[in-house]
């Protein structure tokens, strides 16, 4: 073989094996085979290389997709809802607030533009009956409260007795009991109630008054302002509800109903005047006593000492009167207590 037929065999060679490697004239070597004798793709790279990370820079972050961990598609409009609660509630509250200041201020205003009127007239009162505590903690009380018993209830027995005015035999809780009452039965309450104001009456009235005295009295003439009535008066209901309910459901034990509470249920249809018609022995300890807890602990002037013992019998006439009329509180609970 002569020289250039050799270089010329080499240059071949040198050609061939330049196709071989780069097949698709993109200069890059083509991989070399496994020793499975198949192609191996090219390997992945854990991390991003240099040039890429800084291509990277300044790209937005990818949006999550709703199935990554830590989105919730329903906070926003939990935390919409809870914006506007949070706003209603706080109106509502502001709302509250105003109308509460703008009550207290009218009537604090009523209550001083009148307290020269109701004061003058408490002098005049006090001038009439004298400085007496005893007069006016034993005598006139029993008098008012007697006074205020039998003219409201009064008025409840004239329904009863009359069955007028129609419109009211609609607000009627058992409609065809008492119309019209017994006469012969409300002579019986009428003697037991009169009973329990005077025979029982008046020594509980002196009790009363020594108990005060005992806790101390309050200057007679001078009266308390309007916010300290009301505190006293909450008090007061607070007091008499948590005694009254004791001493009720006491004479309700079954070793004792028959002795002395069975008398007040023997009206399974009470009137209004029932209210009081009971034994002796309950009439001190629930119908007395619970009312009179309030006052004794806080000491109250006499007149507060009145009002509230004007309100506990107006509630107690209402809560037997066998009518539930428009605007009163609702007596149906304790007439069904009398019914069953």
């Amino acid at each position: 073989m002569t020289e250039t037929n050799l270089n010329l065999d080499i240059a071949t060679m040198m050609v061939t094996g330049a196709i071989l490697d780069d097949p698709d004239g993109s200069g890059s070597p083509s991989p070399a085979p496994s020793s499975c004798g198949s192609t191996s793709s090219t390997p992945k790279r854990e991390h991003p290389s240099p040039t890429e990370q800084e291509s990277s820079v300044g790209k937005p972050p990818a949006k999550p997709t709703p199935n990554e961990p830590g989105l919730d598609p329903q906070n926003p409009r939990l935390l919409s809802s809870l914006y506007n609660f949070l706003v209603i509630v706080s109106i509502f509250l502001v709302g509250f607030a105003a109308f509460r200041n703008t009550l207290t201020w009218h009537l604090q205003r009523f209550w001083g533009a009148s307290g020269d009127f109701w004061q003058a007239h408490w002098d005049r009162f006090i001038d009439f009956t004298g400085e007496d505590p005893a007069t006016l903690w034993v005598l006139s009380t029993t008098i008012f409260t007697i006074f205020v018993y039998w003219f409201f209830g009064g008025i409840y027995t004239v329904f009863d007795l009359t069955c007028k005015p129609a419109c009211i035999r609609r607000y009627k809780m058992q409609p065809g009991t008492n119309e019209p009452v017994d006469r012969t039965r409300l002579a019986k309450v009428i003697a037991q109630v009169l009973m329990n104001q005077t025979v029982i009456g008046i020594p509980m009235a002196v009790f009363m008054y020594q108990a005060m005295r005992f806790r101390g009295l309050n200057d007679l003439r001078e009266l308390p302002t309007f916010h300290w009535v009301l505190a006293e008066l909450a008090f007061c209901i607070f007091i008499e509800e948590i005694g009254f309910y004791y001493a009720h459901r006491l004479l309700h034990n079954r070793h004792i109903y028959k002795y002395i509470h069975k008398q007040h249920h023997e009206w399974t249809a009470p009137i209004a005047i029932t209210a009081i018609y009971c034994h002796p022995v309950e009439h001190v300890f629930s119908n007395l006593v619970p009312p009179f807890l309030g006052i004794f602990m806080l000491g109250s002037h006499v007149a507060v000492a009145w009002l509230w013992f004007t309100l506990v019998i107006l509630s107690t006439l209402n809560a037997h009167s066998g009518y539930h009329l428009p605007f009163f509180p609702s007596p149906e609970a304790h007439d069904f207590h009398h019914l069953k």
